[in-house]
């Protein structure tokens, strides 16, 4: 977050409430897709169940109000002489100019200027530590990509966020935290789950440290993604499995005669 203005958390809430997730899990990925609340969405014993999503922007437009943000003439809201303007970028990819569209579109209604920024894949998600267009430089206000856990184990996942890991120039922007933020009790509570054996406490740490990231908005997740199988209704013996290849138990399929 490059301008001062995204530091004040009503600013923040107001971006938050201000993301139509229902319409772009339902315009935009359909059955593939649903809107959320949480960055840890699954394994299940680890979603976060005190976190809500809404959108709301008269309720937006009211905490920018609050915060000190008013409507000029041409309805951009300014303070202090300058106006919210923001730089809002991803990669190319349909998907995602759509989603920056219905984002851009809601965030001029309560008075935001909005300028998209679209990337080559190939180079927002270089490791090029001389290119200003990646994704780890993060030089915009906000930014959109997709991100996975790799396993169902979430400790490697919700490395993103803890300090040692911020992108910058000293470790030629290699670094997980591409936001930049900065938390004790998170970096706390990452090291606690790396050594608790008991399976409750440690989905525990995990779900207050997804709390944490919403409760702060260091992030606004959008879409859970669902991965979507078509096979044969004759199929038997086919477990999918979000965290393997869906051959992986081919050897025990057979097709019911």
């Amino acid at each position: 977050m490059s301008h001062p203005f995204l530091t004040d958390p009503l600013v923040r809430q107001a971006y938050n409430v201000a993301v139509d997730r229902g319409t772009i899990a339902e315009q935009l990925y359909g059955a593939a897709g649903q809107p959320t609340s949480n960055f840890l969405a699954s394994p299940k014993r680890f979603q976060s169940p005190t976190t809500h999503w809404e959108f709301n922007l008269e309720q937006a437009g009211q905490w920018l109000e609050q915060a000190g943000w008013k409507r000029s003439r041409d309805g951009v809201r300014i303070k202090e002489g300058r106006p919210m303007k923001l730089l809002y970028q991803t990669s190319i990819n349909p998907v995602r100019q759509k989603t920056q569209a219905l984002v851009k579109k809601a965030l001029e209604q309560i008075g935001v200027a909005v300028e998209l920024k679209a990337v080559n894949a190939g180079v927002y998600f270089a490791s090029d530590p001389g290119n200003p267009d990646t994704a780890a430089h993060f030089y915009a206000d906000m930014q959109m990509y997709t991100v996975s856990p790799g396993a169902p184990d979430p400790q490697s996942h919700m490395d993103q966020f803890v300090s040692w890991e911020i992108a910058r120039k000293a470790n030629n922007w290699a670094g997980q935290n591409i936001v930049r933020w900065a938390n004790a009790e998170y970096d706390r509570l990452w090291k606690q789950a790396a050594t608790e054996l008991d399976p409750v406490r440690r989905a525990a740490l995990f779900i207050r440290m997804n709390d944490l990231l919403i409760e702060d908005v260091v992030v606004i997740p959008i879409v859970w993604r669902n991965e979507v199988v078509a096979a044969s209704h004759r199929l038997r013996g086919m477990e999918l499995s979000t965290w393997d290849s869906n051959l992986w138990d081919l050897a025990y399929w057979y097709r019911e005669t």
